[in-house]
């Protein structure tokens, strides 16, 4: 079977994911690099890295070089990028493929230019960005190329893209600074005032996946949550259930839903109409979240609706840029037009 020589890359706060077209995922790893502080010697990327989090001695760094849906590290990007493709070994058996890699919203030309050369120097013939809104709607399966409103909610690790599209472009959007990272430091934090415990951000996040929840007492359950007593300073656990849990997720939450109505309070009035018959699609890995999509249709008056594949959906609509090429072409970031910045 002939496979595609084109790649598209999930550049995210969290997780970096690569499509390849008739293949699909071939990489699902953490954004994290584990360096030597001193020397800047490169140990470990992705899920080897994401292992040291919190264990590692004092010379040994932990960088995650995307942060709140920003490439806060050029370097550490680059260094993790060239990696993760190299990984592929889509360099050895194609020859210079092209590559699509999906951006935050209001990225600037400067970071545009950082992430387009990364990818270049891996062996990439041809490079394209494409904001997160558009791809996430892409790898929904939404038609946005027809004059009739789409809006997108896509929750991210560190932030949540909220756009209205309509003839393949973006109407009215927002980024909000909060997603899946937040949700796990408000766990963080609640069982930290609550119970006296410091826990970690992997244990936090294990929390939300296995007991979060915002749909009341319906679905109550609960787990043991190890961490260090402050008090004592030694190691304990202390069992949380879903109902005292809720509070915390309702905090982020919130932030999000604001967001979401004033991208709602812009949109022109014949869009909002195309949306209330559509629904809002919910996607990024944030959105799995139990009982977020029926806390934001509940208070929006809107039904949402869970992507099918939510956390994979910005990667397969990065993918899906390559198929509709003569439709995007005038609206994406890449190599070449941005080669002289």
């Amino acid at each position: 079977m002939a496979f595609s020589s084109d790649i598209g890359i999930d550049l995210g706060t969290s997780t970096v994911l690569a499509y390849i077209k008739g293949r699909g995922v071939v990489l699902c790893e953490p954004s994290i690099v584990a360096m030597d502080h001193s020397t800047r010697r490169l140990l470990a990327v992705g899920i080897e890295a994401q292992k040291m989090l919190g264990r590692t001695p004092t010379n040994i760094i932990a960088i995650k070089p995307v942060q709140a849906g920003v490439v806060a590290d050029f370097e550490v990007t680059e260094i993790m990028l060239k990696y993760f493709i190299a990984s592929l070994g889509e360099r050895r058996r194609l020859f210079r493929p092209r590559i699509a890699v999906c951006i935050p919203a209001g990225i600037t030309s400067v970071e545009k230019k950082a992430v387009i050369d990364a990818v270049t120097q891996c062996g990439a013939r041809e490079v394209y960005l494409i904001e997160e809104p558009r791809a996430s709607a892409l790898g929904a399966g939404l038609d946005i190329f027809s004059p009739s409103g789409s809006m997108v909610v896509d929750i991210g690790g560190g932030t949540t893209d909220i756009a209205v599209l309509s003839m393949g472009q973006v109407v009215e959007g927002t980024s909000v600074r909060v997603g899946g990272d937040q949700f796990d430091q408000s766990i963080a934090r609640f069982v930290k005032e609550e119970f006296n415990l410091l826990i970690g951000e992997r244990t936090a996040e294990k929390i939300k996946i296995k007991i979060g929840s915002l749909a009341g007492d319906e679905r109550e359950r609960q787990m043991e949550a190890r961490g260090r007593d402050l008090a004592t300073g030694l190691p304990c656990s202390q069992p949380i259930t879903t109902r005292r849990l809720t509070g915390a997720l309702l905090e982020p939450a919130s932030v999000i839903l604001q967001g979401i109505k004033l991208v709602m309070g812009k949109t022109p009035p014949e869009l909002a109409g195309d949306i209330m018959d559509k629904g809002v699609i919910l996607s990024g890995g944030g959105g799995l979240l139990d009982g977020l999509a029926a806390y934001l249709g509940q208070e929006t008056g809107v039904p949402f609706y869970l992507a099918e594949d939510p956390a994979g959906c910005v990667v397969k609509g990065t993918a899906r840029v390559f198929d509709h090429m003569s439709r995007l072409s005038s609206s994406l970031a890449s190599s070449r037009q941005i080669a002289s910045i």
